[in-house]
């Protein structure tokens, strides 16, 4: 089961949120994408104790994973080992949610994280503003704006998605008051 959390960790921690908006990392600046070399095959031996009895369901067969595998799970038991009670609790739920989820679900959810991944740095920091922005609203007003957003058609969509440039300040989209 630990294994299975920690090759789903990587993907949750990232976008698990993806599943209703295309946004899902923390709002951290990401670092810039650089041309990564082929991952070198990591010894079991270079894994801490920690990580090995995290692993140990992978010890017959560490051989013969993909390095990038290996460098995965690696990373993933260490970020494992830092975390809270709280937070393992929250990675585990997150991981049931991710497995409920039908295969085309996922499937989707892959294919938007791809789509986050490729945007340029800009305005995958626009995108986890407006996350934020959401994921701090009261669930009422989340609801509200969920409901306007399905009674949008495609180019009213658009066109909230990519409003244009405001002059002399920053966007502030219109009040609920000024929509009636």
């Amino acid at each position: 089961m630990r294994a299975l959390l920690l090759c789903a960790w990587g993907l949750l921690s990232a976008g698990a949120s993806l599943a209703q908006e295309p946004a899902g990392a923390p709002a951290a600046a990401p670092a810039p994408a650089a041309p990564q070399a082929p991952a070198a095959p990591r010894p079991w031996q270079s894994l801490s104790p920690q990580q090995q009895q995290l692993l140990s369901s992978f010890q017959g067969r560490w051989d013969s994973l993909p390095p990038e595998k290996q460098q995965a799970l690696a990373r993933g038991s260490q970020r494992w080992n830092t975390m809270t009670p709280e937070q393992r609790a929250g990675a585990q739920q997150r991981f049931k949610q991710w497995r409920a989820l039908p295969p085309e679900q996922r499937q989707i959810i892959r294919e938007r994280w791809q789509q986050f991944r490729a945007l340029p740095p800009a305005e995958q920091q626009r995108i986890r503003g407006i996350y934020e922005r959401m994921r701090q609203m009261p669930p009422e007003r989340r609801q509200e704006l969920r409901r306007q957003w399905h009674q949008m058609t495609p180019e009213q969509r658009r066109g909230f998605m990519h409003p244009p440039a405001p002059r002399g300040g920053a966007f502030h989209p219109p009040s609920r008051r000024a929509q009636r």
